[in-house]
């Protein structure tokens, strides 16, 4: 197995070491602009690459097709906020007890003494930003331009009009702190934001982080791509289907962009979904399919955890591979400052990627996964995933590798099985903080 490239330093200054010598030399030869594009709330099965039949997302799945494509992969929380949060830091949110979303108005957010990809990337030189939703705290110390972002487009809670800038619940649409207007609908004018990065640093390194708000409720979709769908007799996946199409849309936009200003063979492109999508009553449920996963947002079986998850460079990453070893989205910030040639000095729990990706190493044996989300717990090991799916429940086992719909419960029959799983995960939860807000 291969030792994360970051290793658990002490926390002993505000700033990433940036590597010396020759160690630097070799970073600077790379040094690739990384453009992470995350969607929100998409269903693990409404891409075309992923088998939906009625959307069809080529854009999305040219990243795919020119790159690599990962079966197993995770994030950290069947919801949006503590998702983000675990990425972001590349640590479990759990460590800092940040296990729910805020509500709109919060006075909380990422703990401050927690650092940001954004922190670690503009240390390491390069510029920042960050386009659509934050979700991470709408006080002025949780603000995107104060957690490592030059610059920020887009709404500080957990969702936003799609049609007007001023959105009399969740906030206004700002540039930076200041609130702007939205001529446009707001998934093209946030791809649009993105071209504009874009194109200002193309000349140096970039990090770009495109949070779409798509297909996140509110079902708002323009009429010109409601009328693509109009075989599509539910009125909810009508609009859900013309929200991913505009989604599609606005990732090609990114995709053009990179190529016209020579940037492709430059850049690390990372797609994703921040959970799965909402299947029941009272989770912004909007219309998406897991298929075949159980479950979907806001619960800790596959379908709210497993999510699409490609990677593209060309020349670099290997092109149309499908692979089934496990991953998940706390690997994204050590690949990315791996590459920058910065080593953070707070614990990583994620891995860098890039050496098992390029064929220089064995695929890694990643130690277990886990999930908590107020009193459900996960524990993954290996191809076995010991779930407790609803608080005062009992304790589930399922083979992943036998039975990705966790359909066959096989706890009776491995009892011992049960017991080691579920000591790992007491061990991990001890060093937890106690969550931020309740419920």
């Amino acid at each position: 197995m291969r030792l994360p490239l970051l290793t658990a330093l002490p926390v002993v200054c505000l700033h990433a070491v940036v590597c010396t010598g020759s160690a630097l030399s070799a970073a600077e030869s790379v040094r690739p602009n990384i453009v992470v594009i995350i969607a929100d709330d998409l269903g693990y099965a409404d891409l075309s690459i992923q088998g939906c039949t009625d959307i069809t997302t080529p854009r999305i799945d040219s990243i795919a097709k020119e790159g690599v494509r990962f079966t197993n992969a995770y994030v950290t929380q069947a919801v949006c906020a503590p998702s983000r949060a675990g990425w972001m830091t590349g640590r479990w949110q759990d460590r800092f007890g940040f296990e729910g979303n805020p509500s709109p108005g919060a006075k909380w957010g990422l703990p401050t003494g927690e650092k940001t990809i954004g922190d670690w990337m503009k240390a390491g030189g390069y510029a920042t930003g960050i386009f659509g939703k934050w979700h991470l705290g709408e006080q002025p110390e949780y603000h995107p331009n104060a957690r490592g972002f030059d610059e920020f487009y887009g709404f500080l809670s957990g969702e936003h009009s799609y049609f007007h800038a001023k959105d009399p619940k969740w906030g206004p649409l700002l540039r930076n702190s200041a609130p702007v207007k939205l001529d446009k609908y707001l998934t093209q004018s946030i791809a649009d934001e993105c071209v504009s990065f874009i194109s200002r640093h193309r000349d140096a390194p970039f990090f770009l982080v495109a949070a779409f708000n798509a297909p996140h409720e509110p079902m708002h979709a323009p009429e010109s791509y409601l009328k693509e769908f109009s075989n599509i007799t539910d009125p909810r996946r009508r609009i859900y289907a013309a929200m991913v199409r505009a989604l599609d849309d606005g990732v090609g936009t990114i995709l053009d962009a990179l190529r016209e200003n020579g940037l492709e063979k430059k850049t690390l492109l990372i797609f994703l979904s921040d959970n799965g999508g909402p299947i029941l009553e009272g989770a912004a449920i909007n219309g998406s399919r897991n298929d075949p996963l159980r479950g979907g947002k806001a619960e800790l079986w596959e379908g709210g955890i497993r999510v699409p998850f490609f990677m593209r460079w060309p020349g670099r990453l290997p092109v149309g591979k499908v692979i089934d070893d496990p991953v998940i989205s706390l690997d994204i910030l050590p690949t990315a400052t791996a590459l920058a040639g910065v080593r953070p000095t707070s614990p990583m729990d994620g891995m860098d990627l890039l050496p098992w990706l390029e064929g220089h190493e064995a695929a890694p044996q990643r130690t277990p996964f886990f999930w908590k989300f107020y009193g459900r717990q996960v524990v993954r090991d290996g191809g076995m995933k010991l779930i407790r799916p609803e608080m005062g429940k009992g304790l589930e086992l399922y083979n992943l590798n036998a039975d990705i719909s966790e359909t066959k419960d096989v706890a009776s029959g491995n009892p011992e099985k049960v017991s080691e799983m579920k000591r790992v995960f007491d061990q991990w939860d001890r060093g937890n903080a106690k969550p931020i807000v309740q419920p």
